[in-house]
């Protein structure tokens, strides 16, 4: 055990390497990182126990640094603890391990990407939701600024963690008055921030966050808490330096070279004192897997909707391993979720319906081993873009299901209308999106999602579809179906999800009329195997109808249009701001059902 002397002195060491760091980068936060100096001391040095030669080990104690433009200071600390070795004067740099904000493409002990503010917490609960499940005893902390506590997403994961009484979660506030531009909302009142949150069903320490030994101590009461804890920490931003401490105009600025040296005068030189860090106590737990889930036996001809696909799917797939963890926003009856709760009850996560903390706790938990689905409306997920977003940035392996997508949901009208969501989850880089058409192709996509890297997307629909796939079929990532193909068709019809039964009939009447017409089930919107297809056109020729429940912008349409050369297409999209009405009517007016393709198609062949 380190001494309070010898922590103090790891503190100031930490702060000796900001200041230096960010002044070799020429940018940085260094007074964001002085404030948190012997918070970040107590918490690796003397606090966590984790191998510090295994960032992997399952039974580390887990850090997230929600306030990731303190970036610097956790480098410092890994290095200083000997978990990573480099030069921390590479900060910045491109091509170096030690980026702007924390990356885990980097650096393996960064578990996930931060710097959006307010999205830590809620990965921390994902993570103490795993221990719970797993049976391990490790521990996770999650340090936040006081600024980012004006996230609505941080209350979110506040009433989720007294609701599953996770008291191996402690959030760690630090406290330093001082946003970016100004005082905070609340400034240096510990108390009014202790009131809302243990409003919430938390214990809260209100102690000075400079001081060693009420920080152990506050450590302490956390560890003993039998309700999650945050630690309110009272510190200054700038700490150690009388012309930063508890300055303004000094966020995010590094210091020049003349002011380097004035700063490093004023913080005492020490050399690192001799520690040993607690190693982890080794659970042996039942270990994650299972078999193959069973599939369901649909009949072609018969009506299911997508949605209740993906609820048998994944009511198979939790019966078959505890490795795969089902989350919800409050609408399992709509998106069938239901189903694997009801079967594997454990293995179900009620998140209510706060859809930006579901992506935070997916997040968490499928970085602890887990794989994960998070459902909801389709419309709904756009609220969660940002931690969506955050999510692929921190090369996230998870999935998500978007139900009750497009017009053809009916008469709830345009506010429950998912029509942005492919263009939200094609634009993430390593992004999978799927949008099947009838059940088998659903059941099959969602059973094989948990096999891909990334973050996959799932877009089920509302209404019943029928059964066109038999249920040996298989569908691969990037590829499409060929349901139609006369020899001699001259047009081919695209559809997707629910407008693939829109093609299809727009293809049988106009086949009555003698134009030949060849049908494509795009199922997989990205990837997409674009020289499968450009050789497909090259036989049944090169003008295209697409038809799509979703925008123009970022659809299905655009995403060909942008790499097919030489072919003409016609799309079919959603326009405008719909109304109500029923299912047939609102694919009617707003001219993606069969008729409108019918037409479209007669229109694109009259041209020479």
């Amino acid at each position: 055990m380190v001494s309070e002397k010898g922590l103090q002195e790891i503190a100031d060491f930490m702060r000796r390497d900001c200041l230096e760091m960010t002044t070799e980068a020429g940018s940085g936060h260094p007074t964001s990182c002085l404030s948190c100096a012997e918070i970040m001391s107590v918490l690796f040095f003397d606090e966590m126990k984790y191998d510090s030669g295994n960032a992997n080990n399952p039974d580390n104690d887990e850090f997230i640094l929600s306030k990731g433009h303190a970036a610097p200071i956790l480098y410092s600390a890994l290095r200083r603890v000997r978990c990573i070795k480099g030069d921390l004067k590479k900060l910045r740099m491109l091509g170096s391990k030690f980026e702007g904000h924390p990356m885990p493409n980097s650096m393996e002990w960064v578990k996930v990407a931060t710097g959006s503010l307010g999205q830590g917490l809620s990965i921390g609960v994902g993570m103490a939701l795993a221990a719970k499940l797993q049976g391990r005893k490790f521990r996770v902390y999650v340090l936040c600024g006081d600024s980012e506590l004006s996230e609505g997403s941080n209350y979110e994961a506040l009433q989720l963690a007294s609701y599953y009484n996770l008291d191996n979660l402690c959030l760690i506030v630090d406290v330093n008055r001082l946003g970016q531009r100004g005082q905070t909302m609340l400034g240096h009142d510990l108390t009014s921030y202790s009131q809302r949150i243990e409003s919430f069903g938390w214990e809260s320490v209100l102690f000075e966050g400079h001081d060693i030994a009420q920080l152990r101590e506050s450590f302490k009461v956390a560890r003993n808490a039998v309700k999650p804890t945050a630690l309110l920490a009272r510190t200054l931003k700038g700490k150690g330096v009388s012309f930063l401490e508890d300055k303004e105009g000094w966020h995010g600025k590094a210091l020049d070279r003349e002011q380097l040296k004035r700063a490093l005068r004023e913080i005492p030189k020490t050399s690192m004192p001799s520690f040993r860090i607690q190693r982890p106590e080794k659970v042996n737990i039942e270990k994650l897997g299972g078999h193959i889930p069973r599939l369901s036996k649909y009949k072609i001809g018969e009506e299911i909707a997508t949605r209740n696909a993906y609820g048998d799917a994944l009511e198979g797939m939790v019966q078959s391993s505890n490795k795969t963890i089902v989350l919800d926003a409050e609408v399992s009856n709509s998106t069938e979720t239901y189903k694997p709760k009801e079967v594997r009850p454990k293995q179900f996560i009620e998140c209510f319906i706060a859809e930006q903390n579901m992506i935070g706790i997916a997040l968490g938990l499928s970085k602890k081993g887990f794989d994960v689905y998070a459902s909801s409306f389709s419309a709904f997920l756009s609220r969660a873009h940002d931690q969506i977003r955050m999510a692929a940035l921190s090369s996230a392996k998870f999935t998500v299901c978007g139900s009750h997508c497009g017009v053809s949901i009916g008469q709830d009208g345009a506010s429950q209308m998912g029509l942005e969501d492919i263009s939200m989850f094609r634009a993430l880089p390593d992004s999978i999106v799927f949008y099947p058409c009838d059940a088998v192709s659903a059941e099959k996509i969602t059973g094989s999602a948990n096999k891909l890297k990334g973050i996959k997307y799932i877009r089920t629909t509302r209404g019943k579809t029928r059964v066109i796939y038999r249920n040996t079929e298989s569908f691969h990532v990037g590829d499409f179906k060929v349901l139609k193909k006369p020899h001699g068709s001259k047009i081919v019809l695209v559809g997707s999800g629910i407008t693939v039964r829109e093609v299809l009939e727009a293809h049988d009447e106009l086949m009555k009329k003698g134009i030949k017409t060849a049908v494509v089930d795009l199922y997989c919107i990205k990837p997409f195997h674009f020289k499968k297809f450009v050789s497909f056109l090259g036989k049944h020729g090169k003008k295209i109808v697409v038809a799509e429940d979703h925008r123009r912008e970022g659809g299905i349409a655009e995403m060909l249009a942008g790499v097919l050369e030489d072919v003409e297409i016609k799309s079919l999209a959603v326009d405008g701001i719909p109304h109500s009405g029923t299912p047939d009517e609102l694919l009617r007016k707003y001219g993606i059902n069969s008729t409108a393709i019918f037409n479209a198609a007669k229109g694109l062949l009259k041209k020479k």
